[in-house]
């Protein structure tokens, strides 16, 4: 294992050079890596580490929410919260209907299993997105409305949402008892109980701090051992009520910064410097995950259906954003911003194939390709558009 991790992180930083060399995003030469040494091409990845692959994911992405957390400020967040709130929706719901409309007669699967891909695809990747919202942040791009923040804020909103709805339609291949309303009212009670149990992991995380002033290195190693306990505690809790853990870890972040500003930036630095490996980790391991010939099995019709869920899904954040006082650039940005998908698609695309849906392959081919198309492409234009739509306002 030791000898994948060394030629993960020895080619991941070379493609990160090389692609910033050629100006385009450093972590689309990450994924490109993944695909290559991963299981599904060259194999040069050891098996014991494809099989803890989800547990280095789950850090990398605990690392980049908690630097989110620790970059959002109350007022910016007071500024576009509603905004957020509906972003966090409408996108996912017009592509998933769009989808759940098209996909039965263009790749021969049934509604309900149409359905599930749409809950699938209209997930964005928190891994993709926040990396960037939060150097447009330290950049003091698009600041001044508060843009990177709201959409930090509903990108991970947007999934909670989306995970939950997919729950639901599984429980109604598997004939679950219950509606599927009854299912989507654990949307806000997760929301709801992740930001509370947030609030309160913060406030005594601060109030250790205060106490027993640790180092700034090893106020570090607690906020992410904590953060790693909060997945876990969503898990056990499942079965008496939803929380999730993604939105109270970057709450937990919030909370510092509320509290203690200083100790909220010791923090940040020390985390911006783990995250030059973890991000490695991540995308290459991300890439990993990527069938190419699942993805190939999927053909035209399967890139119709990403192309015209996106579509549908651009009408919904640029919907979303109308009243908040963008002008035209910056409503096309937050339309970009929400392009890429690839975590999420990863983690759960194929469920439905375990699960027996007799569309499972379909299902799992299309939301590969759908990592393999957005991911770079969305990550290409956040990069463009963000420096030149997003106003950078003075320190």
């Amino acid at each position: 294992m030791g000898t994948s991790i060394a030629l993960i992180i020895l080619l991941g930083l070379v493609a990160d050079y090389l692609f910033r060399l050629a100006r385009l995003p450093g972590l689309v030469g990450m994924l490109l890596v993944g695909v290559v040494t991963g299981p599904y091409v060259l194999d040069l990845l050891d098996p014991a580490l494809m099989e803890v692959s989800a547990d280095f994911r789950l850090i990398a992405l605990i690392v980049i929410l908690l630097r989110a957390g620790l970059e959002t400020r109350r007022d910016t967040l007071n500024r576009v919260g509603g905004t957020a709130l509906v972003m966090s929706v409408l996108p996912a719901v017009t592509e998933g209907v769009a989808i759940m409309l098209i996909a039965p007669a263009l790749l021969g699967i049934t509604m309900l299993e149409a359905a599930i891909l749409g809950s699938i695809l209209a997930a964005v990747s928190p891994a993709v997105v926040v990396p960037y919202m939060i150097r447009y942040i330290d950049e003091r791009r698009g600041m001044v409305k508060g843009i990177p923040t709201m959409i930090l804020a509903a990108s991970s909103v947007d999934d909670v949402f989306v995970i939950v709805v997919f729950s639901a339609l599984m429980g109604m291949y598997a004939g679950a008892a219950g509606s599927i309303w009854l299912k989507l009212l654990e949307v806000p009670v997760a929301i709801v109980l992740g930001i509370l149990v947030g609030c309160l992991t913060g406030y005594v995380l601060h109030r250790v701090f205060l106490k027993f002033g640790p180092r700034a290195t090893k106020k570090t190693m607690i906020v992410i051992g904590v953060a790693l306990f909060l997945v876990w505690l969503e898990e056990a809790l499942k079965p008496i009520a939803p929380v999730s853990a993604l939105l109270g870890i970057m709450t937990v972040g919030f909370i510092l910064l509320e509290l203690r500003e200083s100790v909220a930036h010791q923090i940040s630095q020390k985390l911006a410097k783990v995250w030059v490996m973890a991000e490695i980790l991540l995308f290459v391991l991300v890439g990993a995950q990527v069938n190419i010939h699942v993805a190939w099995e999927a053909g035209a019709a399967g890139l119709v259906v990403i192309a015209l869920g996106l579509v549908a899904r651009s009408a919904g954040t640029w919907m979303s954003v109308q009243g908040a006082g963008f002008n035209i650039k910056e409503k096309m940005f937050c339309v970009v911003a929400y392009i890429p998908k690839a975590t999420v698609q990863a983690a759960i695309g194929a469920i439905p194939l375990a699960a027996g849906v007799p569309g499972g392959e379909v299902i799992l081919a299309v939301a590969v390709l759908s990592i393999i198309v957005t991911a770079p492409l969305g990550a290409i234009g956040i990069e463009m558009t963000g420096k030149r739509w997003l106003h950078k306002s003075p320190d």
